[in-house]
C-alpha cells in the first residue's frame, strides 16, 4: 500500500489504493478460506458497492480536501485488514480462536470504511441521494359487500377462479405462518389489494389443509367486532353448545377457550380478516397457550404491537396488465383494443391495486373508442377516473372513515393533495401550514403524530430519518411524506365536494396557460377557501385571472420555470398567514412581484424552495409579522449584502429562520444578527459555511443554534459565549471542526449539546465546560466520549448518549 501522503491528491489516491488493494485481496481469497467464506463474502459484497464512490471521491477532479488524521488512520486500518484476510488462507478448521477473534475486526473495518465514504459523500449529494424512496402504500376499502349472513360463515370461501400475481406471496405467507416462534401473524395491505384472496389460497393449499383439516376456522371481523357473536359462530361451526349464557365478552372468551382445547392437540388455524384500527386488542385477546395454535389476522393496517407482520405488495407492471386486459374482457372480439402504450398508461395509474383495475377495466369493458379517448384525455389532464367512477369512489370513501376526534387527521390528509403528485411532501412545510391552520405546536411533535397515523393507515407514508435524542422533539427537516397518485386524487375529490366558490380547500392544476373554465368566465372570482393551492408546469407564463381570496391563509405555490410571478390578487389576502413556493424545476427561479407581501398584515410563514433569493432581495419590503422563514435549496449568495433596507427592518419579529441545502451560502450575513428578536437559526447541510460572524453575540435571545452538516464549518467564534439564553447546540457532523470555543462555559442555560461526528474534535475541551451546569445532555461518538468521563465528575447531571452508528449503504447509488 502507498505510504505517502503529499498533499490533498497524494492523501486520495493513497487512500483509494488501499482500499483497492484491499477489495482484490478479498476477491482472491474469497473462494478460498472456506472457514471465513460468509464473513469475506460480505466483505466482498460491500466492498463492491462502496467501489464507485471510493472512486468518485478520490478523483483528482473531485479535489476532496480529506481529513489528513482520519485518512492516514483508515489507510492503516485497511493495510491491518489486507494482513487479516491473507491469514484467512493460514487457519485450520479447529482454530476457531482467529475466527471469534478477528471476524469483528473485519466487520468494524467494513464499518469505518462505510462511515468514511458516507460523510464525505455528503459533501458533494443532495437529499435525493441520501435517503432511499419506500414503496407509498394506498388504503382503498373492499368493494364486496358482505351481507350479516355472509359475515358469520366460519368456511374459507374458494379463492376466484382467476387470481394473478399471488402465487409467490402465497408461499412467502405460508413459510412465515409455519415457523415455530410465529403464534400471530399479521397479513396488512391496502383494501382491495387481494388479503383476502390470499389467505383463500392459502388454505386450498396441499401442505395447509393436510396439517390443520378441518380446525381452519374463518372470521370476517369487519368494522364493528362483536366477540360474543364472533365466538357464537365458531361454537356453532363446530357443532358445540355454550356450557352457560355468554352476556358479556369475558364470556365469550372463556367460551372459545374451551373450543379451542376441546379441538387441542390437533393443530388449529384461527383467521381474523378485516380487522379494523382500533380492534387491534382484539386478536391477542383470542390468543391461547397451545401448541400448534396460530391466528392469521388480515387488516388494512399495520400494527406496530403484533411482532410477526407479513407486507402484501401491489402487483407488478406484468401481472397488473394481465388483470387489466381480463377486467376490460380485451380479449373479447366485441370489444375496442386500445393501442399499447394506452393500456399500460391506464394501468400504471393503477398502481398495481387489483380493485382498481379490476374496476376500472370493468368500466371500459366493450366500451366504445370515444369512451376510452375521453378517459385518456382526462388522464393526461392530471384528472383521474374518480370524477365519474362512482362506484370506485363510494368504496374508497368509506376508507376516509374518521370518528369525531380525529375530523382533523381527515383534514391533514386532504392537504397532502395540495403538492404536486410524485413529489416528496416535506415534513417541515405541513409542521408550518397545521401551526397555523389547525393550532398545532409550533415544534412539529402534532404534526408528525398526524402524519403517523396517516401512515398508520395506508393514506400516505412517513419517512423519517434516525434521530439522536435531541433531534427527536424539534428537528423534523430531513423527513417527508409521500402519496401514491390514486390518494392524491382521493385527497383532492374529498376537498370538491362543494361549488368552487364554497370550497375550504381549492386546489388548482395548470397544464400550461389553460386556466380553468370557471376561472376565466369571472373577472371577479369569489372564493372562501382557507387553502389555496395552484400548480404550474414549465409551459406556464405566469398571466394570472382574479381570485378574491379574502379568506385564504395557507397559499402554496407550486411550478417548473426559472422565472415565476406571484399572482397579483396575493396583495389582497388580508387573512394570509403560510405562503409556501416550491420550484420543482431543474434550475432556481427568479421570483417577480415579491413586493406584494409587505401589503399582507398576517403572514407569519414564509418557505421558499430552490428560489433565487438574490432576485427577492432586489425588492425587499418590511414583513412586520413575518416569525419563520425557511430556505430549502435556494442560492442565496451576497443576497443579504444587497438589500435596498436593514435585514432588521424587513423582519422586525422574525423568530426564526431554517436554511437548509443552501449550497452557496458560505458565511452567515452579518445583518442577520441584528434580528435581535431571533430565537431558533438553523443552518443545516450547507457544506460550504465555513464561518459565522462574530456578530452572533447580538442575538442575546437566541435559545437553538443548529449547525448540522455543515462540514466546512471549522470553528465557532469566541462571541458565541454571549447567547446566555441558548439552551441546544447542534454541530453533528460538522467535520472540520477542530476545537470548542474557549469560553463555551459562559454559556450558562445550555442543556443540550449534540456533537456527533465530529471527527476532527480530538483535543482536550477548554476550562471553562465546567461551568456548564445547566447540561443535561450530550450526543457523540465514543471517541468523544472518552472526553466527556472526567467531565461527569463534576457535571454530575450530565448524560453523554453514544449515538449509533449509521451504518447503512442506503446512501449509495442503485
Amino acid at each position: 500500500m502507498a505510504a505517502a501522503f503529499v498533499g490533498g491528491a497524494a492523501l486520495g489516491a493513497a487512500f483509494g489504493e488501499g482500499f483497492t488493494v484491499l477489495h482484490v485481496t478479498v476477491k482472491d481469497v474469497v473462494c478460498k478460506a472456506r472457514m471465513f467464506k460468509p464473513t469475506l463474502k460480505h466483505l466482498e459484497s460491500t466492498l463492491d458497492r462502496l467501489a464507485p464512490t471510493v472512486n468518485e471521491i478520490t478523483q483528482p477532479s473531485e479535489q476532496l480536501d480529506l481529513p489528513e488524521v482520519e485518512t492516514k488512520s483508515l489507510i492503516e486500518h485497511m493495510e491491518v485488514g489486507e494482513k487479516l484476510v491473507l491469514k484467512c488462507l493460514k487457519i485450520r478448521w479447529w482454530n476457531c480462536w482467529f475466527k471469534l477473534y478477528y471476524s469483528p475486526k473485519l466487520k468494524e473495518l467494513v464499518e469505518e470504511i462505510v462511515r468514511f465514504c458516507q460523510l464525505h459523500m455528503q459533501v458533494h449529494s443532495t437529499r435525493n441521494g441520501l435517503r432511499t424512496l419506500v414503496n407509498v402504500n394506498v388504503n382503498l376499502q373492499k368493494v364486496d359487500s358482505v351481507v350479516d349472513r355472509q359475515r358469520v360463515l366460519c368456511t374459507v370461501r374458494d379463492p376466484p377462479d382467476f387470481t394473478v400475481g399471488l402465487d409467490m406471496p402465497m408461499k412467502e405467507l405460508k413459510t412465515l405462518l409455519l415457523k415455530e416462534e410465529v403464534q400471530l401473524l399479521l397479513l396488512t395491505a391496502p383494501g382491495g389489494c387481494g388479503k383476502t384472496t390470499l389467505v383463500q389460497m392459502l388454505c386450498q393449499d396441499d401442505q395447509i389443509r393436510g396439517m390443520f383439516g378441518d380446525n381452519i376456522l374463518f372470521v370476517n371481523v369487519s368494522k364493528t367486532p362483536n366477540v360474543k357473536v364472533i365466538v357464537q359462530n365458531l361454537l356453532n361451526y363446530k357443532d358445540m353448545q355454550p356450557t352457560f349464557q355468554i352476556q358479556c365478552d369475558e364470556d365469550a372468551i372463556d367460551q372459545l377457550s374451551q373450543l379451542l382445547n376441546h379441538l387441542s392437540p390437533n393443530p388449529i388455524l384461527l383467521i381474523l380478516d378485516d380487522v379494523w384500527l382500533g380492534s387491534e386488542s382484539l386478536p391477542e385477546k383470542f390468543k391461547f397457550d397451545l401448541p400448534n395454535y396460530k391466528i392469521l389476522v388480515t387488516s388494512r393496517t399495520a400494527f406496530p404491537r403484533l411482532e410477526f407482520t407479513y407486507h402484501l405488495k401491489p402487483l407488478d407492471d406484468v401481472d397488473a396488465m394481465t388483470l387489466f386486459h381480463r377486467s376490460a374482457s380485451l380479449h373479447d372480439e366485441n370489444s375496442y383494443i386500445p393501442a399499447e402504450e394506452d393500456a399500460k398508461k391506464i394501468v400504471r395509474g393503477c398502481g398495481g391495486f387489483p380493485l382498481v383495475i379490476k374496476v376500472i377495466g370493468g368500466s371500459l369493458r366493450r366500451q366504445h373508442e370515444v369512451v376510452w379517448h375521453s378517459r385518456l384525455m382526462k388522464w393526461s389532464d392530471g384528472q383521474f377516473y374518480f370524477s365519474s367512477d362512482t362506484e370506485l369512489l363510494a368504496h374508497l370513501q368509506k376508507s376516509l372513515g374518521f370518528s369525531d376526534d380525529k375530523v382533523i387527521i381527515k383534514e391533514c390528509f386532504m392537504d397532502l393533495g395540495s403538492f404536486p403528485e410524485d413529489q416528496r411532501i416535506p415534513a417541515a412545510a405541513l409542521i408550518d401550514m397545521w401551526a397555523e391552520v389547525y393550532k398545532l405546536d409550533e415544534d412539529g411533535i402534532q404534526a408528525i403524530a398526524n402524519l403517523q397515523e396517516l401512515n398508520i393507515r395506508n393514506l400516505a407514508s412517513l419517512v423519517m430519518a434516525r434521530k439522536d435524542a435531541s433531534e427527536v422533539k424539534s428537528y423534523y427537516n430531513e423527513d417527508f411524506v409521500t402519496q401514491h397518485d390514486i390518494l392524491r386524487e382521493l385527497a383532492i375529490h374529498q376537498s370538491s365536494q362543494e361549488s368552487i366558490g364554497q370550497r375550504s380547500r381549492l386546489i388548482i392544476n395548470i397544464s400550461g396557460n389553460n386556466l380553468p373554465k370557471w376561472w376565466t368566465e369571472q373577472k371577479q372570482q369569489l372564493i372562501n377557501a382557507r387553502l389555496l393551492s395552484i400548480s404550474t408546469d414549465e409551459l406556464f407564463s405566469s398571466r394570472w385571472c382574479n381570485i378574491q381570496g379574502s379568506k385564504v391563509e395557507v397559499l402554496v405555490l407550486n411550478f417548473h420555470t426559472k422565472n415565476y410571478t406571484l399572482p397579483e390578487f396575493v396583495e389582497k389576502m388580508d387573512k394570509l398567514k403560510v405562503l409556501i413556493i416550491n420550484n420543482y424545476g431543474f434550475f432556481h427561479s427568479k421570483i417577480s412581484n415579491f413586493q406584494m407581501l409587505g401589503y399582507l398584515p398576517n403572514l407569519k410563514r414564509i418557505r421558499l424552495e430552490k428560489v433565487s433569493i438574490s432576485s427577492l432581495c432586489e425588492t425587499l419590503v418590511p414583513l412586520k409579522s413575518l416569525k419563520k422563514i425557511s430556505l430549502f435549496m435556494c442560492n442565496i449568495g451576497k443576497a443579504f449584502e444587497n438589500y435596498t433596507i436593514q435585514v432588521s427592518d424587513a423582519f422586525p419579529n422574525l423568530t426564526e429562520i431554517d436554511i437548509d441545502y443552501c449550497n452557496d451560502l458560505e458565511e452567515l450575513p452579518a445583518g442577520l444578527c441584528d434580528i435581535v428578536h431571533l430565537k431558533k437559526i438553523s443552518i443545516t447541510n450547507c457544506h460550504k459555511l465555513f464561518a459565522l460572524p462574530e456578530e452572533i453575540r447580538k442575538l442575546v435571545n437566541l435559545e437553538v443554534l443548529r449547525l448540522k452538516s455543515c462540514t466546512d464549518l471549522s470553528e465557532l467564534p469566541d462571541s458565541i459565549k454571549s447567547l446566555h439564553k441558548l439552551s441546544i447546540l447542534d454541530i453533528s457532523d460538522c467535520l472540520s471542526i477542530m476545537k470548542l470555543p474557549k469560553h463555551i462555559g459562559e454559556l450558562c442555560n445550555l442543556k443540550e449539546l449534540n456533537m456527533k461526528g465530529c471527527l476532527r474534535l480530538r483535543t482536550q475541551f477548554p476550562e471553562s465546560i465546567m461551568d456548564l451546569g445547566q447540561l443535561k445532555l450530550v450526543v457523540c461518538d465514543e471517541e468523544r466520549a472518552r472526553l466527556w468521563e472526567p467531565i461527569k465528575e463534576f457535571l454530575t447531571e450530565l448524560k453523554v448518549e453514544v449515538a449509533e452508528k449509521d451504518i447503512n449503504l442506503n446512501w449509495l447509488p442503485k
